[in-house]
């Protein structure tokens, strides 16, 4: 695998926890369905864990420090611990921590989301 397919796949794994730390996306796209985005829940988290569990597995390769690393896997207990209420987990306040998490990955990252701005 090269670098820039690391840079691809750590890119695309970012820009869906970008849509972890956006409740305005979560409320539009998630519980509305109004486009143009085709996401939900179960696919955000689908992809974290399938993704995440490859990217964490060899984390050094794609450039991740040991303190993003943690958190990343602070990030993760938190989404696997989470059992979601129906439709209204939005405003659960374990699912607001986990937002208030999101935007921290995010942020160690220094990651912009090319969608949720």
């Amino acid at each position: 695998m090269t670098n820039i397919d690391r840079e691809y796949i750590l890119n695309s794994f970012l820009e869906n926890i970008a849509s972890a730390s956006d409740t305005e996306y979560q409320k539009r796209v998630w519980i509305k369905g109004e486009g143009p985005e085709c996401d939900d829940y179960d696919e955000f988290m689908n992809y974290f864990f399938d993704q995440g569990e490859f990217i964490l597995k060899k984390y050094k390769s794609y450039g991740i420090s040991n303190s993003q690393y943690d958190l990343l896997l602070k990030f993760q207990e938190k989404l696997d611990a989470f059992t979601p209420n129906e439709w209204d987990f939005i405003n659960d306040p374990e699912w607001i921590e986990i937002v208030k998490m999101a935007k921290e990955v995010l942020k160690v990252f220094n990651w912009k989301s090319k969608k949720h701005r």
